[in-house]
């Protein structure tokens, strides 16, 4: 039977006449062989693997790999088609098998990274799982063709990267607080600086404007005055030369001469009269410019101290906010230190404890066999002298050397000792005897001098004198109690 395999599959061909396995595209099915089909396509296998980082810390890494048999290399297809094409891609015991793979090298790589490590170095980390995992998939034939790792999730009560992403958020959000406080800062220096610039300028160019008004003002009525000054002067000398030409009419130009006189004293005065209101009015309106200035300039100065004095308690308050992170972060710190100090202290010291018990148990061990053998020893002694107890004492005393340490000890006691030894007798029966009972009192006499001299010479005391002296011996000068 000819067979033809569709373009994602493999025949694989067994019985007469192959030694083992034989791969075929398209072949003939001879009588005695066995064929079967399996597919090549990959398949994506999704984990949720639980891991522990160098510093125990718990963590989750999703990850989607991309596994199917490797297709280029026909080592390999045989591989796969002995260990894995009898079962489903999709069954319980391929995923399981990947699955052990992937879990154990990932726990295994990341017990020996820290959790900064794994979470800066994503990438890094996802191409030394790859690399150990297709290490440990070619023995199988398979190729992992992608793998996604996903990104780290907190295991349900360890929200270590929530907490990370809590503090960083907060972090940006502090600075940005900050930036926009210093940006309005300087937004409403410089929008009070430009109104009291404005303000001053405008009022300086006020005042100067007023007075040059006034000035001009005044000037153009002085010279009105002195024009009409002049005129009146002039008819004053026509009418002065006609007066002289005509008495009557001089007469009446006389008084006409005195009225305009009269008028031009009025109109000097007025003059002088509204040259002094102008004046005043002028100095007013300088008090005034002056107020003005002097109000714009320190309105603006206090409400700059002011924003001033508000940034500063504002930064104050942030800085002292994270100094007390900070104190708090090595408090944390300190604790977790001291809290691994003490499980490597209470390990180590279990260690030592756990040691003591074994060197004590070995030490019973080798006491009790000590005994059993001492006791087989005794034994074998006992019933090769025939149960003699006493000889067996005797027996070990020698063996141990007993008798040569009583010896040594009963020398060691007298050693440096120099004892006297006196002995004496009554002399025997007395030849004359006068009975029994004077021969014990004749007896006690004459033991007296030996006992006084034994007692002097032990102890240095002398009898008293109405008792006698001692034998062989002078008096003595004095008597020693």
């Amino acid at each position: 039977m000819y067979k033809v395999a569709n373009a994602s599959e493999y025949l694989v061909i067994t019985g007469v006449g192959i030694s083992d396995i034989k791969l075929a595209k398209k072949a003939w099915v001879l009588p005695g062989q066995s064929c079967t089909v399996f597919d090549i396509s990959p398949v994506n296998y999704t984990f949720e693997v639980q891991a522990m980082s160098a510093e125990k810390l718990p963590f989750i890494l999703p990850a989607v790999f991309t596994i199917g048999p490797r297709v280029d290399d026909n080592t390999s297809l045989l591989k796969y088609a002995k260990l894995i094409s009898p079962y489903d891609k999709l069954s319980n015991h391929v995923k399981e098998l990947v699955q052990g793979v992937i879990e154990g090298e990932t726990r295994v790589l990341a017990a020996s990274m820290t959790m900064e490590e794994i979470f800066k170095g994503t990438k890094a980390f996802k191409q030394e799982v790859f690399e150990k995992v297709q290490l440990e998939l070619n023995q199988f034939g398979l190729l992992i063709y992608n793998a996604n790792v996903k990104q780290l999730v907190d295991v349900p009560g360890h929200e270590y990267f929530s907490y990370l992403g809590q503090k960083t958020q907060m972090e940006a959000a502090n600075q940005a607080k900050v930036d926009v406080s210093e940006a309005k800062m300087k937004g409403e220096i410089g929008a009070k600086l430009r109104e009291g610039q404005t303000l001053q300028n405008a009022a300086k160019i006020d005042a100067e404007t007023k007075i040059i008004s006034t000035q001009r003002q005044g000037e153009g009525k002085k010279e009105e005055i002195r024009v009409k000054t002049e005129v009146k002067v002039y008819e004053n000398q026509r009418e002065a030369e006609m007066a002289e030409a005509d008495a009557e009419l001089a007469k009446k130009k006389a008084g006409w001469s005195m009225e305009a006189q009269v008028a031009e004293v009025q109109a000097t005065k007025a003059v002088a009269l509204k040259e002094a209101e102008l004046q005043m009015e002028v100095e007013r309106m300088n008090a005034l410019t002056r107020t003005e200035k002097l109000k714009a300039e320190y309105l603006s100065k206090a409400s700059v101290e002011y924003d001033t004095k508000v940034q500063e308690a504002n930064w104050e308050l942030y800085r002292k906010q994270k100094a007390a992170e900070a104190i708090l972060y090595e408090k944390e710190r300190e604790a977790q230190a001291q809290k691994a100090a003490a499980d490597a202290a209470f390990y180590s010291r279990q260690q030592v404890a756990e040691g003591e018990l074994y060197a004590k148990r070995k030490e019973a061990e080798g006491l009790t066999l000590l005994a059993h053998a001492q006791g087989v020893y005794l034994r074998t002694l006992l019933d090769a002298l025939g149960g003699n107890y006493s000889a067996l004492r005797d027996y070990m005393m020698i063996n141990s050397g007993m008798f040569q340490e009583i010896g040594k000890i009963n020398a060691e006691a007298i050693r440096g000792l120099n004892p006297k030894i006196s002995i004496w007798t009554n002399g025997g029966d007395a030849a004359g005897g006068g009975g029994d009972a004077m021969k014990e009192v004749s007896g006690v006499y004459r033991m007296l001098p030996q006992l006084f001299k034994t007692v002097h010479e032990q102890t240095g005391m002398l009898p008293p004198a109405w008792m006698g002296t001692l034998p062989d011996s002078k008096p003595p000068a004095t008597t020693t109690d």
